[in-house]
């Protein structure tokens, strides 16, 4: 047999050769360095055969696929470890049941169902043995049995969560192992792939955390305790990747809420429920404000459809059939059933029939602040960023399938503005396409028209995008804006969504130039997802340090003493005048306590006011967007901030 190189050699082998006889066959170095193979674009490791005809490329510890190896035997290696712990404190085998422990961003999990809850010093305890098994350097020795052996095995061990998974295979299927360290070391169910030996993990790893998972992840099954850790290829990457963790600590905006006093959430309303202080409204105004005033001025109309909606709608448009779990129970009055509404496409549409439009009337451009609600699991809820009743800037734009390019990349162009005014300018676009699988509505000339308008609008506005093809939804291409923080994590924010089906669903027609009933297409836009999930994101972002435009109080007037008070009053009302939010500091506060409480709140400017200042007509301020300084004109100041505040600027020059 022969297989194929990356330089397009071929490389004969015997019948049913392996990796590993792939990387000697190339040469003795390779062999050496081998830690598994790429066939036909799939990571295999260097135990399994190579099909004749394959194109195979070997990993060595440069490649990036190297680590995804490394984490994998790791889950293994913890594993091991785990279950040596437990025996030396003298539990059976059978008293230490595991579930999964697959590879994911960073580092792995694995999920263990023991008979006591683990704690720091145990995780001290497993990552200390875990580094012993490295330095063993033990192989790792791939085998398979016939589907009911391998079930005879686990049931004999009574491990109840390996038999489900054995059992949701198929009959007669080949179930494959991992044997770490010989017969009396520790065997695992899995498909692999693997490293060949322990030795070959990078030191550079440590576990991080215990939690509590449901097993796969239904509330109603067990919950087992899931240990986590992170590994990477050299020194340098864990500990930027454990700075960036304590970094993330401090930037939570759950504790920023708390502190800046934004938002709160309380048992008594719910989980996942989140509730808006003064300040935290006065945020998601401003945002909302902005976004609604980028809209108007591109031509969208605003409209208001409600918080619940006939279930027969929800039927007719397929999102009963596809999307009922995420929805809540629905509400029964007489005949008629009713569900809090979870997405805004059916009543826009609903808006849309209810009048007359012909093509003269496209684009029509349908924009919406609306309150959704999600039955997210309570396991799933985190802070803002995910909730299950959510604020959406939602958008429909009604088009004719020539317009598609033009709109879209009004869309781009409307979300990129957003981004950049936020400062977030490290982002790309995932397009999402049709594959070769039968699911997608909407005959292929009409999704390939589609694609090529949207690379075309991509291109012209100028964005970087990565296509993931078989990606995109039944019923149309999307594209998705990834964009990272100042911490480089990366965020899915905004969305924009081709549909080719749920107009026809709805009954959406508007009359074309000949005269004839046509259906529009439509695109779904959001340009921050969420204003609880953006004000979350960019909370972490800017570390609570909200840009001028956006601080709930911009100016806090500190007077020196309480003789001073009603000229930081008199300030206080001229800066209102000017459009800017200000507030004084409370009375018989002594001023350094004044200065670190506005200081704690995080407002941006502090300006001192005393007898000079009064007397000269002038203010003292601190900020941390620009030098402190000392003797400034009122009327300059005034103006400095104003003109700042109301054109959105992100990072304010000096004042002159």
């Amino acid at each position: 047999m022969h297989v194929l190189l990356p330089d397009g050699k071929q490389l004969e082998l015997p019948e049913h050769a392996t990796g590993r006889q792939v990387a000697e066959a190339i040469g003795p170095g390779l062999a050496r360095a081998a830690l598994g193979v790429r066939v036909d674009g799939r990571l295999s490791d260097l135990q399994s055969e190579v099909p004749a005809g394959a194109r195979v490329e070997v990993v060595t510890k440069k490649d990036d696929d190297a680590m995804f190896l490394a984490r994998h035997t790791l889950a293994h290696v913890m594993a091991q470890a785990v279950q040596e712990l437990f025996e030396a404190e003298g539990y059976g085998r059978s008293q230490v049941h595991m579930g999964i422990g697959p590879v994911i961003e960073n580092g792995f999990y694995y999920d263990f169902d023991l008979p006591r809850t683990l704690n720091p010093d145990d995780l001290e305890k497993i990552e200390a043995r875990m580094r012993e098994l490295v330095k063993a350097d033990l192989p790792l020795q791939k085998y398979a049995l016939p589907r009911d052996e391998a079930l005879a095995r686990y049931r004999e061990l009574g491990d109840p969560y390996k038999v489900e998974l054995i059992q949701d295979l198929p009959e007669g299927e080949t179930i494959t192992f991992y044997e770490q360290g010989g017969e009396e070391g520790f065997t695992d169910l899995c498909r692999g792939p693997h490293l060949p030996r322990t030795g070959a993990v990078p030191p550079h790893f440590k576990l991080m955390s215990v939690a509590g998972a449901y097993w796969r992840g239904d509330e109603s099954r067990p919950m087992l305790q899931r240990v986590y850790g992170v590994a990477f290829a050299t020194k340098e990457e864990l500990e930027h990747h454990l700075w960036q963790l304590e970094e993330a600590k401090k930037r939570d905006h759950r504790k920023l809420g708390r502190e800046l006093k934004l938002f709160t959430f309380a048992d008594e309303i719910g989980a996942g429920l989140p509730l808006f202080l003064p300040r935290g409204e006065i945020v998601r105004h401003e945002m909302e404000r902005f976004v609604r005033e980028k809209q108007t001025e591109h031509g969208y109309q605003h409209v208001w459809t409600g918080h619940l909606v006939k279930e027969e709608l929800y039927v007719r448009s397929g999102h009963i059939a596809n999307y009922a779990d995420d929805m809540f129970p629905p509400m029964v009055d007489g005949d008629v059933t009713y569900r809090l509404k979870p997405m805004n496409c059916p009543s826009h549409m609903t808006l849309f029939n209810s009048q007359f439009y012909s093509y003269r009337d496209l684009p029509l451009r349908m924009a919406e602040f609306a309150t959704l609600y999600r039955n997210e699991r309570s396991g799933q809820l985190s802070g803002l960023t995910r909730v299950r009743s959510l604020t959406q800037d939602d958008a429909h734009i009604f088009c004719t399938e020539e317009q598609i390019q033009e709109e879209f990349a009004l869309a781009l162009r409307i979300v990129r503005e957003t981004l950049d005014t936020y400062g977030l300018k490290d982002y790309y676009v995932q397009l999402s396409l049709r594959g070769d699988e039968g699911k997608y509505v909407a005959d292929d000339e009409k999704w390939e028209r589609a694609t090529q308008a949207l690379r075309a609008a991509l291109d012209s506005e100028g964005v970087d995008y990565v296509e993931a093809r078989g990606e995109a939804a039944f019923y149309g291409p999307k594209a998705d804006f990834m964009a990272s923080d100042a911490l480089g994590r990366e965020w899915q924010l905004s969305t924009i969504q081709v549909d080719f089906i749920q107009p026809s669903r709805l009954g959406c027609e508007y009359v074309a130039e000949d005269g004839s009933k046509r259906t529009p297409v439509v695109l779904h836009r959001a340009v921050t997802g969420s204003t609880e999930r953006f004000l979350g994101v960019i909370l972490e972002h800017f570390a609570g340090d909200l840009p001028l435009w956006l601080a709930p109080e911009q100016v806090r007037v500190v007077p020196i003493t309480d003789k001073h008070r009603d000229g930081a009053m008199r300030l206080v009302e001229r800066f209102e005048a000017a459009g800017l939010r200000a507030g004084v500091a409370d009375e018989g506060e002594r001023m350094n306590a004044a200065v670190r409480e506005a200081e704690l709140l995080k407002i941006p400017y502090i300006v001192i006011l005393g007898d000079k200042e009064l007397e000269q007509g002038t203010v003292s301020f601190r900020s941390r967007k620009e030098p402190n300084r000392n003797g400034v004109p009122v009327e300059a100041f005034v103006e400095h901030l104003s003109r700042n505040a109301a054109g959105r600027v992100l990072e304010i020059s000096p004042l002159g």
